[in-house]
């Protein structure tokens, strides 16, 4: 018997499957069986799946964690080009102080703030877009992770599959991980990432659409 400290993470893939298609008898009893129970009950068959393993080393889930990274560097690499146009642009406010009216300065420093404020919005935006993103692609593999584990199970007529991080004690024979991982290697070798774009940023649009529809619709009086 393996022991293993049960892991407390919220599950990424539901792993309770009970397969209705076992009502019947389930022929040669197998070493993952239990005796039959009272009540003509067709006997627990059990297996263990580690999810986070196949999240982790299945060749699909590699490489969306590879192009996940690089969309990152190269959202990073935009927004530190960016906080360097804002440092030279507060550098360039500074010098001014003593050349600007006090209104100028303030009004000069409520622009400067207003980019400070956008940049972060932008930064959130594209956080969340790759957050969005990653969380899609991992949901198209673990589509096809429930798929394998379905077939197995059919195939060993469990009844009860538990993801390995839940349980405390448990036999390395009920474990398939291993098999899923091959299958699931075989079934999705490759995954490609649907980058979600940024939210863009709407700060100025609702302010500025108000404003065009009341210049617009005074020009028509105007004429007559």
């Amino acid at each position: 018997m393996l022991v293993r400290r049960a892991g407390f993470a919220p599950l990424t893939l539901i792993l309770l499957i009970f397969l209705a298609a076992v009502g019947g008898g389930l022929g040669v009893a197998r070493a993952q069986q239990t005796p039959p129970a009272p009540g003509g009950q067709p006997p627990l068959t059990i297996m263990v799946v580690d999810v986070q393993a196949l999240l982790q080393n299945s060749k699909s889930a590699k490489m969306v964690r590879q192009q996940i990274e690089q969309k990152r560097a190269e959202y990073a690499k935009e927004i530190s080009h960016q906080e360097e146009g804002l440092r030279q642009e507060r550098d360039a406010l500074q010098r001014q102080q003593a050349s600007l009216s006090a209104d100028a300065l303030n009004q000069k420093g409520r622009e400067f703030q207003q980019k400070v404020n956008d940049l972060d919005r932008n930064v959130q935006s594209k956080r969340q877009a790759l957050e969005r993103s990653n969380a899609e692609a991992l949901e198209k593999i673990q589509e096809v992770m429930l798929k394998i584990i379905t077939d197995i199970a059919k195939d060993r007529k469990a009844n009860l599959v538990f993801q390995r991080s839940e349980l405390v004690l448990f036999d390395q024979n009920f474990d398939v991980t291993d098999e899923v991982l091959r299958k699931l290697d075989e079934q999705l070798p490759t995954l490609t990432v649907n980058f979600v774009a940024p939210v863009a940023n709407n700060t100025t649009p609702p302010a500025a659409q108000p404003a065009a529809a009341t210049t617009a619709q005074p020009a028509p009086k105007k004429k007559k």
